[in-house]
């Protein structure tokens, strides 16, 4: 194995830098697509996972009530998002042997965990979005200004 190589397939971090971050280590959302930090990140920032997630906080739903709920969502789509959610241990499937069948989804705590550190992204976002509209009107300002100036 090469010196400065991590043994954990799961470790992400880069192992060639001498700088040192302290704490904030810039490195740890590593984009190899075999870094597992870096694969979650991706699954639960999904706009369809997120959704999925803050729907089934509160209560179980049925696979055409999530459907119902989430605009512009295929079934195929929330199919995969409720299978990978599933598969990371976030939600719960439940078939319960009745005919016609019923499917019901559900939060499972490690996913109610998860929609509570979302929950603190949107708050940040409210808190935050008029600064963000005016640094978005700044900057188009500026580039159009830019680009005239090109021209």
């Amino acid at each position: 194995m090469e010196e400065g190589t991590s043994k954990s397939p799961g470790y992400c971090a880069n192992t060639g830098s001498d700088k040192d971050y302290g704490d904030a280590d810039p490195f740890q959302w590593d984009t190899r697509e075999d870094c597992e930090v870096r694969q979650i990140l991706d699954r639960i920032a999904d706009k369809w996972s997120l959704l999925v997630i803050a729907l089934l906080d509160t209560r179980c739903l049925r696979f055409m009530e999530l459907r119902r709920e989430i605009d512009g969502i295929s079934q195929r789509m929330l199919t995969v998002t409720l299978r990978q959610l599933e598969r990371d241990g976030l939600v719960k499937r439940t078939v319960h042997p009745v005919v016609p069948p019923r499917v019901d989804y559900e939060l499972t705590a490690l996913g109610g965990t998860l929609h509570r550190t979302i929950q603190s992204l949107v708050t940040w976002t409210e808190s935050h979005q008029s600064e963000i509209a005016a640094a978005r009107v700044a900057y188009d300002a500026r580039t159009a200004e830019s680009e005239h100036a090109e021209a």
